[in-house]
């Protein structure tokens, strides 16, 4: 049977967002991702990283580099007593640089891409799954997949531009927060549309 999953934002969800970083020591968890990633194991839930890294087709590093950094995301996964069942990344972008990447694709979020690829291979219940995130990108493209989301209310989103598919189901301060929401501990928040306090972009 297809398992659920939540499927994690890289940088500013999971991890302190450093601009186009690929060296392993600058990695690290944001506040309550450990607590939440173990809540999450807990509950049955497979954890799915999903990322963007168009730094690949700006020039800034290789795709190769990116090795390095889901081995990091691994091991402090297992640090934490969890499991990572997969690490799903778009290099593309549509201006880049590098011109094997420089293209429209159908992996980089807010498109679903990533969330789809990770449902055929981990066989995954995309109906029964959630994406956690801190900009409105991903949330647009957990809804794309048909799946529950949860925005991180970080500071990181700072376009806010909201349509029916980029209006979360619920927010969170942080990945603890977050969890408590998905496992049933948490009512959560819907964010209110009308008060124009929520609305996205595209910065990674």
């Amino acid at each position: 049977m297809p398992s659920p999953a939540v499927f994690l934002d890289k940088d500013g969800t999971l991890i302190h967002d450093v601009p186009y970083n690929v060296a392993p020591a600058l990695i690290c968890f944001t506040p309550g991702a450990r607590e939440g990633l173990r809540l999450l194991d807990k509950s049955g839930f497979r954890l799915v990283v999903v990322s963007n890294q168009s730094g690949v087709a700006r020039g800034f590093f290789s795709e190769e580099a990116l090795t390095a950094v889901e081995a990091k995301l691994r091991e402090l996964c297992t640090k934490a007593g969890v499991s990572l069942a997969g690490f799903y990344y778009c290099p593309h972008e549509a201006n880049g640089s590098v011109k094997k990447y420089a293209i429209t694709c159908f992996c980089r979020k807010p498109q679903p891409g990533l969330l789809v690829r990770a449902s055929l291979d981990l066989d995954i219940d995309l109906q029964a799954s959630w994406l956690i995130g801190d900009i409105l990108d991903d949330i647009e493209a957990g809804i794309s997949a048909g799946c529950r989301t949860v925005l991180l209310l970080n500071g990181n989103e700072t376009e806010w531009q909201l349509s029916s598919r980029r209006c979360p189901h619920y927010y969170a301060a942080d990945l603890e927060e977050a969890a408590q929401i998905v496992i049933g501990q948490n009512p959560g928040k819907r964010p209110c549309m009308s008060s124009g306090v929520i609305s996205g972009g595209d910065r990674k």
